[in-house]
């Protein structure tokens, strides 16, 4: 039923039966012992049912369950406003910064065809304009979809690896470079480390020959025996060449979440997570000591594991010293920048996000803890910074204020508020940066060089009108200029 059940549908379905009952929404809420409000959100689709609660509302509405979970429209106009409240919750409608249509009886059917046309035809203009493949954008944005309803956790893989690690004895603790040369000699592979591999490549696997080849040199920040281990779990896991962008970043997660789990063993792992929670002592820097793991493999094995062992919502960001995200994942509803087609990574982070302040931090042994207050409500986030041969990144865990008390550092005593998407958050200069600087500042744009993104989205218009390049943090570059100016300009009055 969870894979059939759409809330908006099911809540206009109930919309339309408690009116052809002649109940109220208050009448209905009393029988069945709920406030209205509670109804409210299910009739707009805002709060999914379980299905207890379902069987009592057909029960009351005089229906039956098939019925009530039909995902057939009754009438054109409940399809209409279906549609209609789907393309108001799209990222696209939320980029235009504009107020939600209401949806009023007396809102004609035309009214909601002709907002729906528009939209339809500014998404097609969104979709040429895009800067790398469409269908990349799409199969990632539909992927991260799918990762969360799963709660990121993929049963089948688990025991694909505790299988593998049953087969060469190991029994826990931290996986070494020996226990993953006899995996590889067990499934009947060699390693070879050579000097002249592709650049384009981490590893490359001879099936035919049953040889895996190694760069010589590991690269800086990654762990010599992910990179074997994801070569191996591609073999494991019978990859073929990918016909289309959804199967290649199918593989992608399959291969790293396998040599995650082998990293991370779930069965040991897990009770160990649940006595620390119960200790009010969750954090990732403990299960990176314990598996002898990188921060990053750590951080993807907590939110592999959280909500599926231990109950709770996260979220995960890996972020350049740019500000731009790398890789994100989240169930606990925080909202991340995206772009209209829904797409995350190449956006940038909102400057008093966890991820970018824990740059300002001179301390960088030590884990970062922040609270912060944003839209959609308060998140406590723990972050770490990784040098990459790539540069700087931060690695940031995070959930909502409500489950912040399980973790250590809940008390932290760094808070700051976040209003992105709303441009005057961090977005555009402030004005006198910017009457000072438009027109007088030409930067030159680092571009941005992920698979799936459009260069980061800056503000088309700064406070006086002038254009500025997509990609560049205006406001930056603004402070740079005015910071390195007047040194200038002190230095000139001091001869």
């Amino acid at each position: 039923m969870t894979e059939e059940y759409d809330p908006l549908v099911v809540g206009r379905r109930i919309r339309e039966l408690r009116a052809a009952a002649g109940l109220t929404l208050g009448e209905l809420a009393a029988r069945l012992g709920r406030a209205p409000s509670h109804l409210s959100m299910v009739e707009n689709g805002k709060r999914e049912l379980r299905v207890g609660e379902l069987h009592a509302l057909a029960a009351a509405l005089g229906t039956d369950l098939a019925d009530l979970l039909s995902q057939a429209p009754r009438s054109r106009r409940a399809q209409l406003e279906i549609a209609l409240e789907r393309a108001q919750r799209s990222p696209l409608f939320s980029s235009l910064g504009l107020a939600p249509l209401a949806v009023r009886k007396a809102l004609p059917d035309q009214a909601i065809e002709t907002v729906l046309a528009l939209l339809s035809e500014l998404e097609k203009v969104h979709e040429q304009r895009a800067a790398t493949p469409e269908q990349a954008r799409r199969a990632n944005t539909a992927l991260r979809a799918q990762m969360r309803r799963h709660g990121n956790h993929l049963v089948e893989l688990e025991a694909t690896a505790a299988t593998l690690l049953e087969a060469v004895g190991h029994t826990g603790g931290p996986l070494s470079q020996r226990v993953v040369a006899d995996l590889a000699g067990h499934l009947g592979f060699t390693i070879h480390h050579v000097g002249d591999l592709p650049a384009s490549t981490r590893s490359l696997t001879d099936l035919e020959g049953r040889r895996i080849y190694l760069p010589r040199q590991s690269e800086a920040g990654r762990d010599p025996r992910s990179t074997l281990l994801q070569a191996l779990a591609g073999a494991v896991l019978e990859h073929s060449p990918p016909e289309d962008y959804e199967s290649f970043l199918r593989q992608r997660v399959e291969s790293n979440y396998l040599a995650g789990a082998l990293l991370v063993p779930q069965a040991s792992a897990v009770p160990l997570l649940k006595a620390a929670k119960e200790r009010r002592e969750l954090s990732v820097e403990d299960l990176r000591d314990a598996y002898a793991v990188t921060y990053e493999t750590a951080a993807h094995r907590f939110t592999n594991l959280a909500t599926e062992h231990l109950g709770i919502p996260v979220h995960f960001l890996k972020v350049h010293e740019s500000g731009t995200i790398a890789k994100a994942y989240e169930n606990d509803d925080v909202q991340f920048p995206s772009d209209p087609l829904g797409t995350v990574e190449g956006q940038v982070v909102c400057r008093w996000w966890a991820a970018r302040r824990v740059f300002a931090v001179e301390d960088r042994f030590s884990p970062y803890h922040q609270l912060t207050d944003k839209p959609g409500g308060t998140f406590w986030c723990t972050s770490s910074i990784q040098t990459t041969g790539r540069g700087a990144f931060s690695l940031s865990v995070g959930t909502s204020f409500a489950h912040a008390k399980w973790f250590r550092g809940m008390d932290a005593d760094q808070r700051f508020t976040s209003t992105c998407p709303d441009e005057s958050c961090c977005r555009t200069p402030p004005p006198a940066l910017a009457q000072r600087w438009a027109g007088r500042a030409l930067p030159t744009p680092r571009l941005n060089a992920s698979l799936f993104a459009t260069l980061p989205t800056a503000s088309s218009l700064t406070a006086t009108g002038s254009s500025t390049s997509p990609g560049v943090d205006t406001t930056e570059a603004y402070r740079f200029l005015e910071r390195h100016s007047r040194v200038d300009r002190d230095r000139a009055a001091s001869r």
